[in-house]
């Protein structure tokens, strides 16, 4: 039987300590090696050696669990645990000196994500959400906010080069227009865990990595925000768009989203 809380802790401790090792690049960002893949996408040797990490101490701790990540190829587990990470999510921030970027770790089972990190470095905020047990930050509970409706609060909005930029100006739009402020910090499961933390009403991007998204929804479903239904193995294989938010906005932002996006 695999051991979820045990793999919990153990996230815990590998999202720190590979967030000790990605400062260290930051202090340094002038000497790494920084490829573009593609528009506004960008890798460095910090991404890749920290994934490397990573991969080496899961593989060390639970040898049968599989490892999906996002510079690196699969690794096939028979566990029936799979890991998701990314070792920055923020790169484009994080080599452009930025202090908004984070270590994303997500564990699935059974077509669920069951547990989720996100530790943001630069301000010694480590996010914790395992299914059905609710979701922390530093230890202490949070939940996403209540009664607060669009116009008195922020959504954050995301993009990549995976759909047509245009898509997001009609997002945009309808936000501004029912009174909302919208947000982007080039973070998305940064974004997703200030979602639950209460700090934004909700987040929308067309169409996310699991490694980005599979811990900070989870954590927003265990603070009582509300999500798509999403299988976790078919969006490690092919990814999807991402609505969440809280209880009073959702519906909302969902009804946005399905009028911007409609093909």
């Amino acid at each position: 039987m695999v051991d979820i809380s045990r793999r919990k802790n153990f996230a815990i401790t590998v999202a720190e300590e590979a967030g000790a090792q990605a400062l260290k690049y930051f202090a340094n960002r002038d000497t790494l090696v920084i490829d573009q893949k593609g528009s506004q996408d960008w890798v460095s040797e910090a991404d890749r050696n920290v994934e490397t990490f990573i991969r080496a101490r899961i593989a060390s701790a639970f040898p049968d669990d599989g490892i999906y990540g996002e510079e690196h190829a699969a690794k096939t587990g028979s566990s029936g645990f799979d890991w998701v990470i990314d070792p920055i999510d923020g790169t484009t921030n994080f080599v452009n000196g930025i202090p908004a970027w984070t270590i994303v770790l997500a564990g699935v089972s059974n077509g669920k994500t069951q547990v989720g990190v996100i530790f943001e470095p630069n301000v010694d905020e480590t996010y914790v959400a395992m299914k059905g047990k609710g979701v922390t930050l530093n230890g202490q509970p949070i939940q996403v906010a209540s009664n607060v409706g669009l116009a008195s609060g922020t959504v954050s909005v995301g993009y990549s080069n995976r759909v047509e930029a245009s898509n997001v100006i009609p997002v945009i739009s309808a936000l501004v227009g029912r009174g909302a402020l919208y947000h982007r910090n080039a973070s998305g499961a940064l974004s997703l865990a200030y979602v639950a933390a209460g700090r934004l009403l909700g987040y929308i991007e067309e169409h996310m990595n699991a490694w980005d998204c599979l811990a900070g929804q989870l954590m927003i479903v265990e603070a009582g925000g509300v999500i798509e239904n999403q299988d976790a193995e078919s969006m490690i294989q092919y990814g999807g768009r991402v609505i969440a938010g809280t209880p009073d906005v959702f519906d909302t932002l969902k009804l946005i989203c399905d009028d911007a996006w409609a093909k």
